[in-house]
């Protein structure tokens, strides 16, 4: 008599590659974001919002925050959504663009302008696709 097992994939176990992507790819992200942060005030740029410095590890941690949010809905768009892929990409790519907006707005110097809107496609540029491959099509 002979035993076959069949492993078949479990909604733990997508869910699980889901989290362990999308956490690596907030930290990755939350160190990319502050890197460039870092680099755009070490060659001058003013990182000063309505008269207020903006902390470099405040970066980090906007960007891990968001990140977590971002793969929170990619987790709801993989068991409600007919197809989670490309619904968290339009998704996604809408709420960045719209995360511009503030940076637009704000109280503060172009150059500032343009790197705080920098570290947003920075951290998308990161986190979407990464999130995104382990979703189903």
């Amino acid at each position: 008599m002979t035993a076959t097992n069949t492993a078949v994939p479990s909604v733990t176990t997508k869910t699980g590659s889901l989290t362990g992507t999308g956490v690596a790819a907030a930290v990755l992200a939350s160190g990319a974001t502050s890197a460039v942060a870092a680099a755009g005030h070490a060659a001058g740029i003013s990182l000063d919002v309505w008269g207020e410095p903006i902390a470099i590890l405040g970066f980090a941690v906007l960007t891990a925050w968001f990140s977590l949010v971002g793969l929170a809905l990619a987790a709801v768009l993989s068991r409600t959504a007919r197809r989670p892929r490309s619904t968290f990409i339009r998704t996604t790519v809408v709420l960045t663009v719209l995360s511009l907006v503030p940076d637009v707005i704000v109280d503060a110097a172009p150059v500032t302008k343009a790197l705080l809107m920098l570290t947003h496609v920075v951290a998308a540029a990161i986190v979407i696709p990464a999130v995104a491959r382990r979703l189903p099509a």
